[in-house]
């Protein structure tokens, strides 16, 4: 079996790329997962991006359920590793249902390699697929495109990390730009916001779009509002931003 995880962007279709176009009309079999309540329009995103693209009537689509992270295990790391393990077990389940489908593919958010875990599940297949990636755009890229802002100052690093990082460790030392993924709690707020600025996106590149930039002393309460408020809308949230020093 080859297994193809194609990167489709933040949902839009037209941030599909022409390989990523090819590549699922080339498969025998999709999975899209379905997470439950409150989360059933991401997975009519990929119907729907499926109903724009797919020419080949050969191609089966089928949805399957995500387990459920466990959340009463304290771990954070033994807590991701048990929840990887049981996704595997969903999706060699639902493969397992398709024993004469040769390609199969998954449609992932953004790109398989930036802060997604598809690639680790699917080394836990058994047996392991050959492996086929088709990049996508990142939430990091359509974030940046909708402030029209570059990520990096001259000559400047700039480091990407987590809201549970920065909000156990504090700003990194070394870096003046930080881009933030994964902040369900606004870790923010636990920074002296003297001297910073943010550039917030929710739904990037999606017709629900959301930013906000500005002094993170002047626009932190006005974010944390508005994620809230969205996020109760919607069901669920995808957010992202850049802090950088200012001064």
């Amino acid at each position: 079996m080859q297994l193809t995880l194609i990167g489709i962007g933040t949902g839009n279709p037209e941030h599909l790329t022409l390989q990523a176009i090819r590549a699922i009309n080339a498969q025998d079999l999709i999975l899209i997962p379905q997470k439950g309540e409150g989360k059933a329009d991401l997975a009519e995103l990929r119907w729907t991006i499926c109903e724009e693209v797919l020419s080949n009537t050969a191609t089966t689509i089928v949805g399957f359920d995500l387990p459920v992270r466990d959340q009463n295990i304290p771990d954070y790391r033994v807590r991701v590793d048990a929840w990887h393990d049981a996704i595997a077990v969903a999706w060699q389940t639902a493969i397992s249902a398709y024993p004469a489908a040769v390609k199969v593919a998954l449609l992932v958010w953004g790109d398989p390699s930036l802060y997604d875990s598809t690639l680790r599940i699917a080394s836990r297949l058994e047996p392991v697929p050959e492996l086929e990636v088709i990049p996508g755009i990142t939430s990091l890229q359509a974030l940046t495109a909708a402030h029209a802002i570059p990520i990096n100052e001259i000559g400047a690093p700039y480091l990407m990390t987590t809201g549970r990082r920065l909000r156990s460790e504090g700003w990194p030392k070394g870096v003046d730009t930080l881009a933030v993924m994964l902040d369900g709690e606004c870790a923010f707020q636990t920074l002296d916001p003297d001297g910073l600025h943010i550039w917030w996106g929710a739904y990037v590149g999606m017709p629900e779009q959301i930013i906000c930039e500005g002094a993170l002393a002047e626009v932190s309460a006005h974010v944390i509002k508005t994620r809230a408020e969205a996020r109760w809308a919607h069901g669920w949230i995808m957010d992202i931003y850049i802090l950088r020093r200012t001064s």
